[in-house]
């Protein structure tokens, strides 16, 4: 009987541990100056998926965009945002980390503007 009991007890505490409400969250940030290369990627997917709290994180490369999922009691949107712009990219209305961009590989700044030529002079 005090087997009985006990194992009764234990699962009791297991459930009511595992019965915790966690809200989960999630949206899509423009990051519009990741280039189309695999490193840029794998650097925003590498590094914000080991910030506490991020589910999953998914770079686009070709919409330039970065959809992550959260629990909203570790992180949030502003925060996730400013940890990409730490990388040297800007995110939605934050720009880019001025010393982090200088740092990335050369594939993953953006090229160069062309030299406007110069009116003809008459």
């Amino acid at each position: 009987m005090k087997k009985f009991l006990l194992s009764t007890a234990t699962c009791f505490f297991i459930i009511a541990g595992n019965a915790q409400i966690k809200v989960k969250d999630k949206a899509v940030i423009n990051t519009p100056t990741v280039q189309n290369c695999e490193k840029c990627k794998e650097q925003i997917e590498f590094f914000i998926s080991k910030t506490d709290g991020v589910l999953s994180v998914k770079v686009d490369l070709k919409r330039k965009t970065t959809t992550v999922a959260w629990l909203t009691d570790r992180t949030n949107k502003e925060y996730l945002k400013t940890a990409i712009a730490n990388l040297g990219f800007d995110a939605d209305d934050i720009e880019a980390d001025e010393f982090a961009y200088k740092r990335l590989p050369a594939c993953c700044k953006k090229p160069p503007e062309a030299p406007k030529p110069a009116a003809p002079k008459v």
